[in-house]
């Protein structure tokens, strides 16, 4: 049996593949930063703004002496504290992708649970920052808003890392370095992460449905990874999937759909944790290309997809 892309995704995925902006060239990671932006852009189009989130605030930290922007998402009705709250990392490949471009991503998450949320500005590769700068600058926002929590209405013991896609990576090497550090977290939750520099072998039977390419993954990871890319001197607070001892990690919430290339290295990555007694839930959607749900928000799977991450925030 082949592969089939869900019936109500055809629409989205036909309309994307019409295309608008610069190409995206293999190694190219400026054309790509273009185009993907302008992608993301066009997804947060497709949604209301969320109502119910009643105040952003700006603050910074400075990790290295280099100042990285923070927001703070509150919701308009005031929740019961100390109560939990979220570092979340954005998506866009860690190449890519902005606060703002997350703004909508966000707002809906605080809307629909009630827990407020801390967005950092982390450093993009490779211009800005690589290496493990990318997943150090999560953790700062993470060590801020625990150093905060009592003016922040914060419980330190309810405080959970997120990210999507190249946020995944960040938000999931914080959480190896909180682990390494001394710091609790409540739970790191992964919505399809990329976690593994080591995903460069295509595989044809999916190839018609990827929205983030074997390509794109290769041009991502070399920005980041610059000179150590193909070498064992990767860190794994960089490509988490290079962990070797999962012992003692944050409890997981992964989800992935089964036309992304990162499918396998997600599966995986769930395997290794639940082998080291780490707590995990992990969901693998059929149909469904990377990103899917922001193609396509209407759609049922993608509907089951954020009901299921707005529980993993909510419980918290």
């Amino acid at each position: 049996m082949t592969y089939q892309l869900d019936p109500q995704l055809i629409p989205a995925m036909a309309a994307l593949g019409r295309g608008d902006g610069p190409p995206r060239a293999r190694g190219d990671w400026k054309s790509l930063r273009a185009s993907g932006e302008l992608g993301q852009a066009a997804m947060a189009a497709l949604v209301p703004p969320s109502s119910g989130v009643d105040s952003v605030q700006r603050f910074t930290v400075s990790p290295d002496g280099v100042l990285i922007e923070l927001r703070w998402y509150t919701r308009a009705e005031p929740a019961p504290q100390p109560g939990a709250a979220v570092v979340y990392a954005h998506g866009g490949g860690m190449i890519m992708g902005t606060l703002d471009l997350y703004d909508e991503v966000v707002s809906w998450y605080v809307a629909q649970t009630g827990v407020p949320f801390l967005s950092v500005g982390y450093r993009r590769a490779p211009d800005e920052g690589s290496g493990t700068t990318l997943a150090e600058d999560v953790y700062a926002g993470l060590a801020w808003l625990l150093e905060h929590a009592p003016d922040l209405g914060v419980n330190p013991a309810r405080v959970a890392v997120m990210g999507d896609s190249g946020g995944g990576a960040p938000a999931a090497g914080s959480a190896i370095l909180a682990r390494d550090r001394g710091v609790s977290l409540a739970r790191q939750i992964l919505v399809y992460p990329m976690l593994d520099d080591r995903t460069q072998t295509p595989d044809p039977s999916r190839a018609e449905f990827l929205t983030w390419t074997y390509d794109d993954n290769y041009t991502a990871w070399k920005a980041v990874l610059g000179g150590d890319f193909g070498t064992d001197a990767v860190s794994p607070v960089t490509a988490p999937a290079r962990l070797a001892d999962f012992t003692g990690l944050a409890p997981a919430y992964l989800d992935v759909g089964d036309l992304d290339i990162f499918r396998d290295e997600v599966i995986a990555y769930a395997q290794r944790l639940t082998r080291a007694s780490v707590p995990v839930e992990l969901h693998v959607h059929p149909g469904a290309p990377h990103g899917w749900e922001r193609l396509a928000p209407w759609a049922d799977s993608a509907r089951r997809a954020m009901a299921d991450r707005a529980r993993a925030v909510a419980d918290l």
